[in-house]
Parts: C-alpha cells; structure tokens; sequence
C-alpha cells in the first residue's frame, strides 16, 4: 500500500497484532494499511463526514469526532497506540489533546510539518509572507493549521512534561534526515511518545 512518508514510518513501527486509535485518520489509509499488513485492531475518529465516509466504506471502524472534545469519551489505555498525524497543528489546544492520546493509548505517535524548516524561514525572511510549499499547501486564509510548531518547540515540550521519546524521525522531502539540525532541514516529524 502506498502510505505518505510519515504513515509509512508509523505503520512500520506499530506492534502487530495492537488495539489502535487512529485521531484524526482521513479517509483510513492508515488504518487500512495497519489492518492488512500488521492485523491491527484499529479504529478511527475524523472531523471530516466525507472522510469518514470514505474509511466507512473501506470497510474500517471510524466515527466522525473532533480531537479537541470526544477524546474524554474513551477510556485509559484503551490502545496499545493513539495516532496523531498531521493533526496535532489544527486542534484549539495542542497540549490537552497529547494528555488525552497519552491517556487513551499506552504510546503516541505524533507527527507534524516542522514550521522551522529552512524554506519556511526562507519565505518568511525574502518573501515576507506565510509560506506555501509541498507541505503546507494552503495560503495563510485558507489553512486549518492554528497552532505552528517547531520540532525544537516539540522536543522543549516533551522535555518539561516529563515524556519518552522511543522514537523519532525527520523528513527532508520524502526521504529520511538526521536529527542533527532537524529542527532547520526537516521539513516533518514523526514521534513516538510515551509517559
């Protein structure tokens, strides 16, 4: 199955055989991918009703629900992993949501387009404006992303909340990149987090 480059590395880093949440999931490729390859018992919770219709359809266990409000509904460690991809930078208050998927799952995978990339600043510095790049597609009106981060932004607040990073890895492109001066030359990052 032909993931996106932050999916790829998630689903090959979950256990077979684990209970998943997958918050804010898409159209389920995800999921499916997890399902067919990893036979994961995995469900999904997405904002979007046509999305949610999609994964519906692939036959997947998704309902529609905002990260933001019906995480509460579900109870501790309920999952061997809650995933939280692309997701993390459009919720109203970041931080409650990672409470709540720490809560929920015994591990988090987080991922998130790096705002620190160097095309981003470059844009910024000569052009003056919000950028529009690969990743981050939509002009400044146009974005669901409220709440931009860092990857050091990332590593300061795993750091004060007393959290283990067991895993993390920086995308230049599609491809992978160093954690040295990833913070400037990755354009995305995936974490896998537990308390």
């Amino acid at each position: 199955m032909n993931l996106r480059p932050d999916l790829a590395i998630i689903a090959a880093n979950v256990a077979p055989g684990a209970r998943v949440l997958d918050v804010g999931c898409g159209d389920g490729a995800l999921m499916a991918a997890l399902r067919a390859e990893r036979q994961v018992d995995a469900r999904g919770l997405e904002i979007d009703p046509a999305n949610v219709a999609a994964a519906v359809a692939r036959g997947l266990s998704v309902i529609q629900g905002d990260a933001d409000t019906d995480l509460a509904d579900y109870p501790a460690d309920a999952f061997d992993y809650a995933i939280l991809s692309q997701t993390l930078q459009t919720t109203r208050r970041p931080d409650q949501v990672l409470d709540q998927l720490l809560r929920i799952g015994r591990k988090a995978f987080v991922s998130f387009p790096n705002f620190a990339h160097w095309r981003v600043r470059l844009s910024l510095l000569w052009g003056g404006r919000m950028p529009v790049t690969r990743l981050l597609p939509l002009k400044w009106y146009e974005t669901p992303n409220i709440h931009h981060t860092t990857i050091d932004d990332f590593r300061a607040y795993v750091r004060e909340r007393g959290l283990t990073v067991d895993g993390a890895w920086f995308l230049s492109g599609d491809k992978l990149t160093s954690a040295a001066a990833a913070n400037f030359r990755a354009e995305h990052a995936v974490f896998l987090l537990r308390r």
